[in-house]
């Protein structure tokens, strides 16, 4: 076998391919690829073994991640939840795995960067020198059954109470990808990433999600009289919708806003022929988001992400620099925290 790259932005087969292969997702959509590109400029690349001209067989997509701050990398993809690597065997999955490991002889990376849902990697640390780094959650919600079973699956007082709570709240509700519901939306992600104490993405960033992903994306809000109260903005790929965002006034957090907006979002998929609601990942140390989406869905699996190599001077876990990060940023109001958010993105993906 021989390795080849391609350009999933430019070469057609890219999107031929990830559309029947079964294992594909958001995250390996020329758009989304093309989003990040737009905002961070990283370049995305396709390493694969079928020869050009012919028909895609396989491919592990990266983007090239250069900054002068945290260095030159290829992370297979930045600001994905996951991203499997698109293989029919494992001969070819260790095929490439060993080109990118020694192509980083040439190469000013400073590591790989693998993010699968399948435990590729597991028991094969030895051979293939891909390190666990991160560990998080991933929760999945079956929309294959009737809504009826679907609600009553659902926690009877974290999450079906308070979407009943909200009926009777009587909210307006929108739907689309208008300027004015991107507005909301970002402000009320400002406000939400304000309270954890950690900047916002940039504007671009959700501007160009707008432009690049089309009808895939959705930003559903809740309104208090006029008064954008939550939102979440989805994503969907074939029969598969993905909860990327969702931020709120903690002013209205008694009107169960956000859960009202998924149970919509659920309803609205599943009408739309969709049969998975992926709820993307959540760190393992984060308790309340974990039980939160607990709550939607009682099967969780676990999601790890790999690297090589691994520097022995790698902190484990998010220690005390994290801290101190978030402390300064409590210290910032908003306006400073999206000028944050706007110069660092770029170097962190």
């Amino acid at each position: 076998m021989q390795v080849y790259k391609i350009d999933p932005l430019r070469d057609p087969r890219w999107e031929e391919f990830i559309q029947g292969c079964p294992h594909a997702s958001v995250f390996h959509t020329r758009e989304w690829l093309d989003s990040i590109c737009r905002t961070y400029k990283y370049r995305p690349v396709v390493f694969t073994t079928s020869q050009p001209g012919g028909e895609l067989r396989n491919g592990l997509v990266f983007c090239h991640i250069r900054s002068w701050f945290t260095g030159s990398r290829m992370v297979s993809v930045p600001f994905s939840d996951h991203c499997e690597p698109l293989v029919e065997s494992p001969d070819e999955f260790n095929f490439l795995v060993n080109y990118l490991r020694a192509d980083m002889e040439h190469r000013d990376w400073r590591y790989l960067e693998i993010r699968p849902v399948e435990g590729r990697f597991e028991g094969k640390e030895q051979e293939t020198g891909f390190r666990p780094t991160s560990s998080f959650y991933l929760h999945r919600v079956n929309l294959r059954p009737s809504l009826r079973e679907i609600f009553d699956g659902l926690d009877k007082d974290s999450v079906r109470r308070r979407i009943q709570r909200a009926e009777r709240a009587g909210m307006a509700y929108k739907c689309g990808r208008s300027p004015e519901l991107l507005r909301d939306f970002y402000n009320l992600l400002v406000l939400t990433r304000g309270r954890h104490h950690l900047p916002p993405q940039p504007y671009a960033w959700f501007r160009n999600m707008v432009d690049c992903m089309g009808e895939a994306l959705e930003i559903r809000v809740a309104y208090k009289d006029v008064l954008p109260i939550a939102a979440v903005l989805t994503l969907r790929f074939r029969k598969t919708v993905y909860y990327k965002y969702g931020c709120s006034d903690a002013r209205y957090h008694n009107l169960a806003a956000i859960p009202a907006l998924l149970w919509r979002t659920i309803q609205e998929s599943k009408a739309g022929g969709s049969e998975e609601l992926d709820l993307g990942r959540s760190d393992r140390e984060d308790k309340g988001l974990v039980a939160f989406k607990d709550h939607w869905t009682r099967e969780h699996s676990q999601l790890v992400y790999w690297r090589y190599p691994v520097s022995s001077r790698m902190p484990a876990g998010k220690g005390w620099k994290l801290k101190l990060i978030k402390q300064a940023f409590a210290c910032m109001p908003n306006r400073l925290l999206i000028s944050a958010g706007h110069l660092m993105y770029r170097h962190i993906g």
